[in-house]
């Protein structure tokens, strides 16, 4: 496989992935981002660890989608994050129906 058809293989399943997640993000109520992954989940629960300088965060994420092109199952029952790193959680907008 040449470098072309690598990339080429990749731009195709990072498409797949977009097409995905439009279609996904209105079964979540929160989009979560890392400095390693992205994340859809419908509960979030976030606690800071220990009292030293960086705190490590846990972050707990119920019923979520994770965004990894690799992974062959992206929707998972539960994860949970620990990170001396920054974490961005949003509460997406309410569904009208």
């Amino acid at each position: 496989m040449s470098e072309e058809d690598l990339e080429r293989y990749e731009s195709e399943i990072e498409l797949a992935l977009v097409h995905e997640y439009r279609a996904v993000l209105p079964m979540f109520a929160y989009v979560v981002e890392t400095e390693r992954r992205f994340y859809l989940a419908n509960k979030v629960e976030v606690a800071v660890r220990g009292e030293s300088s960086p705190a490590c965060v846990e972050v707990t994420l119920s019923d979520a989608w994770v965004w990894d092109m690799y992974r062959p199952a992206r929707f998972v029952p539960s994860v949970r994050i620990l990170t001396f790193r920054d974490v961005n959680i949003e509460r997406l907008p309410e569904k009208e129906l």
